[in-house]
């Protein structure tokens, strides 16, 4: 059982896409870290 679970997520600004069909399967007990430059909406 995953603790989070995300299928084809997308996101664009405009005629900019930042994510595109994206799954991401967290389990309990497992990390994931988010890498990116300062002030570039990792914690929103």
């Amino acid at each position: 059982m995953s603790l989070i679970e995300l299928e084809h997520v997308a996101k664009s600004w405009g005629d900019t896409t930042a994510l595109h069909a994206v799954n991401l399967r967290i389990e309990p007990g497992s990390f994931c870290v988010l890498l990116g430059p300062s002030g570039c909406g990792k914690s929103t």
